[in-house]
C-alpha cells in the first residue's frame, strides 16, 4: 500500500514542469526549447497531466497559448512548490560550487568585447566545467527562444518588462585623425560640427555639456555603422570626427592615431548594463555570472582608462 501511494504521488507532480514551461513562455516550441526537449514531449506531458487533474489548464489557438481559469489558479499554487525544489538542488550545488552546463551571453559594442569577454575568460578558468557562449550580435534577442541567459547592452533601456543591473558609467569623448584635422581644422565648439563629417553611429543627435547646459547638435557624414570597431577604424583612415565612450579609444588616443578634441563640452554619455528576464528562478552560472561581473566593475572607471 506504501509503495503505491508513493507512485502515485511521484505520478503526480509528472508534466508540472512543463506546465509551468508554457504558462511562462506562451508557447510550446518556446517551453521546448527552453526545457531543451522535442514539442511532442511537451504536449504529450500536458495532456497527460490535465487527463489526470480531469480539467483544461490551457486554451490552445493557432498563435497563442494562454491559461484557462483553472489553469491560472493552478499555476499559482505550483510554481512556488517547483521554485522550492529548484531552490533546494541549487542549495546542494552550492555545497560544491562546481557550475555546470551553458552560460549564453548576448552582448554587443566594444565595451563587451574589450572589458567583459575577458571578465567572463576569468570567471570561466574559475569554473571548468561550465561553457560560456557569447554571441557578440547588436540586435534585439528573445531570452526564451534564444536561450539567453542575460545580454550586455549599452544607453538607454525600453522594455521595462527586464531587469537590467548597471555594470559601469560611460562618460563620451571626440576624436579625429591628425589627418582629418589637417584637412577639414578643429571644431572649436559643438555647433561646429554641422559643417564636419561625422562618423555616426546609432543615433546622429550628438549630446554635450556647453557652459553647464545640454547641448544637442544633429551631424551628418559619409560613415555609417552600428558597430564600435568600425566607427574607430573609419575615424583612423580620416573619414570624419567619431563620439562615443572613452574606452573605445584607449589604444588610438595613446598611440597618437587619434587626437581628442571639444574636450570642455564632452558628455556624460549613458551606461553599460547587464539585462536578463525577470523570472522567479534563476540558474546558479547565472547568478553567479551576474554576480561576478558587478563585482568586477564595481571600481570601474572610464577615466582611468586614459
Amino acid at each position: 500500500m506504501y509503495s503505491n501511494n508513493k507512485g502515485r504521488a511521484l505520478d503526480s507532480f509528472e508534466g508540472i514542469v512543463e506546465f509551468i514551461a508554457v504558462a511562462e513562455s506562451r508557447g510550446f516550441s518556446a517551453a521546448a526549447k527552453q526545457l531543451g526537449c522535442s514539442t511532442s514531449h511537451v504536449s504529450r506531458q500536458l495532456a497527460r497531466l490535465e487527463e489526470r487533474l480531469g480539467c483544461v489548464l490551457l486554451s490552445r489557438t493557432t498563435r497563442l497559448v494562454s491559461l484557462t481559469d483553472t489553469g491560472a489558479v493552478y499555476y499559482q499554487q505550483v510554481k512556488d512548490l517547483l521554485t522550492g525544489l529548484q531552490q533546494a538542488n541549487e542549495l546542494v550545488n552550492l555545497q560544491q560550487i562546481a557550475l555546470t552546463g551553458t552560460l549564453r551571453v548576448s552582448a554587443a559594442g566594444g565595451f563587451a568585447e574589450h572589458y567583459v569577454a575577458p571578465a567572463l575568460m576569468s570567471f570561466a578558468q574559475a569554473h571548468p566545467e561550465l561553457t560560456i557562449d557569447m554571441d557578440f550580435n547588436s540586435r534585439m534577442v528573445n531570452f526564451v527562444e534564444d536561450g539567453i541567459d542575460f545580454a550586455i547592452r549599452y544607453g538607454e533601456l525600453s522594455d521595462s518588462s527586464l531587469i537590467a543591473r548597471k555594470l559601469v558609467n560611460r562618460p563620451m569623448m571626440a576624436v579625429a585623425s591628425s589627418d582629418y584635422l589637417q584637412h577639414f581644422g578643429e571644431p572649436k565648439q559643438p555647433v561646429d560640427l554641422k559643417n564636419h563629417s561625422c562618423i555616426v553611429t546609432n543615433n546622429d543627435t550628438w549630446k554635450f555639456i556647453h557652459n553647464g547646459v545640454p547641448e544637442s547638435v544633429k551631424v551628418k557624414g559619409r560613415w555609417r555603422s552600428n558597430n564600435a570597431n568600425a566607427v574607430l577604424q573609419a575615424c583612423e583612415q580620416g573619414l570624419g570626427i567619431a563620439y562615443m565612450p572613452k574606452s573605445t579609444f584607449i589604444d588610438s588616443v595613446e598611440s597618437g592615431r587619434l587626437t581628442p578634441i571639444l574636450q570642455p563640452y564632452w558628455g556624460s554619455g549613458s551606461s553599460s548594463w547587464i539585462v536578463y528576464q525577470n523570472k522567479r528562478f534563476m540558474p546558479l552560472r547565472t547568478r553567479m555570472a551576474i554576480d561576478f561581473l558587478v563585482q568586477y566593475f564595481a571600481h570601474w572607471h572610464e577615466d582611468e582608462n586614459l
